[in-house]
Order: C-alpha cells, then sequence, then structure tokens
C-alpha cells in the first residue's frame, strides 16, 4: 500500500505534465490532444489582453486546494489555464485562483464536469470555466454564497461577462 501525499510531499516530487494529488493520493491522465493544447494556448492568448493589471494568466500549473490541513492526505489540482493574481508563485493556492478554466478532454469528462466542479466549489475558487470542444462551448460557473457553482449561460459563439472583469472570448478562434 502507498503511503498518501501531503501538498508539501506532493510538491516535493517535482511532479510535472499531467499529475494530481486528490485525497492524498497521485493521480496521472493523459496528456492533452493537439486540439486540446490548440484551444488552451489560444484561449491564453485572448485573455492576455484582457486582464487588468492585477491579474495574469498562466498555463497549468498546481493549485493547493487547501481542503486538508499541511500534515493531512492533501487536494491539488492542475487546471488547464488559470487567472490568478499577478505575482502567485510556484504552487499556488485556490485563494489566489480567481478563474479556473478546464478545457475537456475525452478522458476528462466525468473529472472536469463533477469532481473538479465540486473540488473548485469547495476551494473557494471563485469562478470555473468548462470549455468542451465538441460540441464549442464554454460554461460559465460562479461560486455562490453556499459555497456550489450556479451555472451561468453557456455560450456557443462568444463568451461576454462582466464578471470577475471585462472579457470576451471568441470560441471559434479557440479551435481555428
Amino acid at each position: 500500500m502507498t503511503d498518501l501525499l501531503t501538498v508539501a510531499q506532493y510538491a516535493r516530487l517535482g511532479a510535472a505534465g499531467c499529475t494530481e494529488l486528490v485525497e492524498g493520493r497521485l493521480i496521472t491522465s493523459p496528456a492533452g490532444l493537439s486540439p486540446h493544447n490548440f484551444a488552451c494556448g489560444n484561449l491564453i492568448m485572448q485573455l492576455a489582453g484582457q486582464l487588468p493589471a492585477h491579474l495574469e494568466v498562466v498555463y497549468g500549473p498546481d493549485v493547493d486546494l487547501e481542503l486538508a490541513p499541511p500534515d493531512a492526505p492533501g487536494f491539488v489540482r492542475r487546471p488547464d489555464v488559470v487567472v490568478c493574481h499577478r505575482g502567485s508563485q510556484g504552487l499556488l493556492r485556490a485563494a489566489e485562483v480567481v478563474i479556473a478554466v478546464e478545457v475537456v478532454s475525452p478522458h476528462s469528462r466525468y473529472t472536469d464536469r463533477r469532481a473538479k466542479r465540486l473540488d473548485y466549489a469547495e476551494a473557494g475558487v471563485p469562478f470555473y470555466w468548462i470549455v468542451d470542444l465538441a460540441p464549442l462551448s464554454l460554461t460559465p460557473l460562479r461560486l455562490g454564497q453556499d459555497r456550489q457553482y450556479e451555472d451561468l449561460v453557456a455560450a456557443t459563439e462568444v463568451h461576454e461577462s462582466s464578471e470577475p472583469f471585462p472579457v470576451r472570448v471568441e470560441l471559434a478562434q479557440l479551435i481555428d
């Protein structure tokens, strides 16, 4: 039987690629395919020009969800794209994340739509976007006072919102 890992132990592993820590268990998943990676890059390019000065966009960072005490089995998720407070370094804390974005892959559909939705909500991440490439859509979720996400209007062409900052995402540009 494998020992369960704390967040600090996970961080010391220097795990790269497609690893996450769930209840102290190291989880690996397949790397994203070209359309997935292309969509992430294009989303980053669209967001980068629209962010307020105090925010930045980051590709695939480890995020300590802060759901367990430091000496207990921990939770680290690796969203595809994160908008966080500028100057955040290394292992991000959930409190530094403004938007977590997952681009759904065939192997991650359940995890992105169900498990991560619950994890990010419990961690207090204010906004969670789920981008699906087939069919193309962006479903924005906003954290409610009850620490559950409420689905906002899903977009199939353009996502435009004033929160958490004025933003416009052209979905066709994610895949073209």
